[in-house]
């Protein structure tokens, strides 16, 4: 299962090679979750993992199969117009697949608590203390207008950590040039069933199931 989901993470890495690689690729695959869906109960429950995961995204997934297709065709016809119109498209669904296959392996049954080592020093260098940091990324998703996501990124050129938000899928490296380490969905799919409109609550809960080994390991690949 892991082995599959990671194919399915390298497989969205390839959203941000140029278009014209279309012409050759494989179709994107709905990655399998590296747990059961109620395996983060109570925090999250299994109905929310199940629609988030098995309909919402393999909606992305589904539609931008069908956007890389047509892409395909216009480039191959040199339809600039319509290779412009499918930008969008592109854009959301393609985002959508690569902000949720993080998603996915940012949480877990066994999460929770604090990051440790060099993730842990340079949020305390970056943010003042473990404590602040939550705070400010936890105030920036509350804040998100409408859907979207915030997130933990990586300035590879400043070398230091930031907190941002994105805007419906938009991915956040595609958008911001930050690599992202953890992404926090806060789109009403992620949390309406349990938390109705009350996002707070949500993103008070989902600090019990992040992954922090995942996200200390996104952190030392992206430093090298």
């Amino acid at each position: 299962m892991l082995r599959r989901f990671a194919a399915a993470s390298r497989s969205s890495a390839k959203l941000v090679a140029p278009l014209g690689c279309l012409v050759s690729r494989q179709k994107h695959t709905l990655p399998d979750l590296p747990y059961d869906y109620g395996a983060l109960e109570p925090h999250i429950n299994a109905e929310i993992m199940q629609l988030h995961h098995s309909k919402h995204h393999a909606t992305y997934v589904n539609n931008l199969n069908v956007a890389e297709e047509k892409y395909k065709e216009a480039l191959a016809k040199g339809d600039v117009t319509t290779q412009v119109s499918l930008q969008p498209a592109l854009k959301f669904n393609g985002g959508g697949h690569i902000n949720h296959t993080i998603f996915w392996t940012n949480l877990s049954p066994n999460g929770g608590g604090e990051p440790k080592g060099e993730l842990m020093e340079a949020i305390k260098r970056d943010f003042g203390s473990f404590a602040n940091f939550k705070e400010k990324l936890t105030a920036v998703s509350v804040g998100v207008q409408g859907s979207g996501w915030g997130w933990l990124g990586y300035n590879k050129e400043q070398g230091r950590l930031q907190i941002a938000a994105c805007a419906n899928q938009d991915p956040l490296q595609g958008t911001t040039g930050l690599i992202p380490l953890l992404g926090i969905d806060v789109w009403e799919h992620a949390y309406y069933l349990q938390y109705k409109n009350v996002r707070p609550d949500y993103l008070k809960a989902i600090w019990n199931v992040i992954n922090w080994e995942n996200v200390s390991s996104r952190y030392a690949t992206c430093k090298k």
